[in-house]
């Protein structure tokens, strides 16, 4: 694969990338080069996951070493997300996952690696930095770096505040060249290039991608039941979810079933050159076959795809998707119960 075909490949689905120039010459100069992205182990792993997943897939075919941080100082960190006693239970629960979800989407896991965050967070020189960087920002720029991040509320914990100086530490602890997270952490990847050259190391790049809408019209969220479908759902539950999505007939505007089919089950069918086949019966117009997602949408917002026969058809998709995340937690559930009692 030449750089042309690497920077197509990890430039699809990504909403923005800084700076772009940069990718290019790392991809040109770096044999291997070396991409990371934080999971705070909080809530169970949903779909929305699946479009981080599935760029990390991107991410290893170009030929990167990827390395999955597996956040659990962060999770407490925010605002006590994760109780401390539950860290370890979290992070094994959260590895087990993600290594089911990248079984599912074909990925080469090869070049990946887990990283546990307080197995170097602890350490003495990374708590020297901490303290480093602290005395380098205020409440205020730490605050507005973490917002769209972190749970403040009224009384917001200094917790939340060390969160982003420690986010960007760990771009130069785990020793990579790029970041890579959801645009809702754009605030504080541009706060770690702000940061980390006045410490003396270099800025990193730091690539983003969409964030997915919930099935309620706003964004997916663990905290929210009707939002999300978690990983390892029956069929009967991906079903009863979907029909109650917001998916509002000929509309793409905060259409999570739609965004799903873009971000997840197109670049997953593009991979596997395969098309999205909803199944009708010969009276309601006979089965309905999508090449790609732009004949989906155009479809659908012709009015020619009804949103019930949509969900009928991505139910079918997800149902496949999640089988062998199912099949990957069968026998574990004592880790799911343990992680979240």
């Amino acid at each position: 694969m030449d750089v042309k075909e690497k920077l197509a490949l990890l430039n699809r689905n990504i909403e923005e990338i800084v700076p772009a120039e940069d990718l290019e010459k790392l991809l040109k100069e770096k044999k291997q080069p070396v991409a990371y992205i934080g999971m705070a182990c909080t809530g169970k792993i949903h779909i929305g996951y699946f479009i981080p997943l599935i760029k990390i897939k991107d991410f290893l075919a170009a030929g990167f070493k990827f390395k999955i941080l597996l956040a659990d100082l962060h999770a407490h960190l925010d605002n006590q997300k994760t109780p401390f006693d539950l860290l370890d239970k979290r992070v094994d629960y959260y590895k087990s996952a993600m290594e089911g979800m990248l079984l599912a989407v074909g990925a080469d896991t090869t070049n990946l690696e887990f990283v546990k965050g307080s197995d170097f967070q602890l350490k003495p020189d990374y708590s020297r930095d901490l303290l480093r960087m602290s005395a380098l920002n205020t409440l205020t720029r730490t605050k507005r770096a973490a917002a769209g991040v972190v749970r403040f509320g009224e009384d917001p914990k200094l917790s939340g505040f060390i969160y982003p100086i420690m986010q960007a530490l760990d771009e130069e602890y785990l020793e990579v060249d790029c970041q890579y997270g959801g645009i809702d952490q754009r605030k504080i990847l541009m706060f770690a290039r702000e940061n980390l050259p006045k410490l003396g190391y270099k800025p990193r790049i730091e690539i983003m991608t969409p964030i997915l809408p919930g099935l309620t019209g706003d964004k997916m969220s663990a905290s929210v039941e009707n939002s999300k479908i978690d990983i390892n759902a029956d069929k009967k539950t991906i079903q009863k979810l979907l029909n109650k999505a917001y998916c509002p007939e000929g509309e793409v505007e905060k259409n999570g079933v739609l965004a799903f089919a873009k971000h997840v089950i197109f670049a997953i069918l593009k991979d596997t050159k395969e098309n999205f086949t909803i199944n009708r019966p010969e009276k309601w117009g006979g089965n309905l076959v999508f090449k790609t997602y732009e004949e989906l949408e155009n479809a659908y917002t012709k009015k020619e795809l009804h949103p019930m026969d949509l969900k009928a058809g991505m139910a079918e998709e997800l149902d496949k998707l999640i089988d062998p995340v199912r099949k990957h937690f069968k026998g574990k559930e004592k880790l799911i119960e343990e992680a979240f009692p």
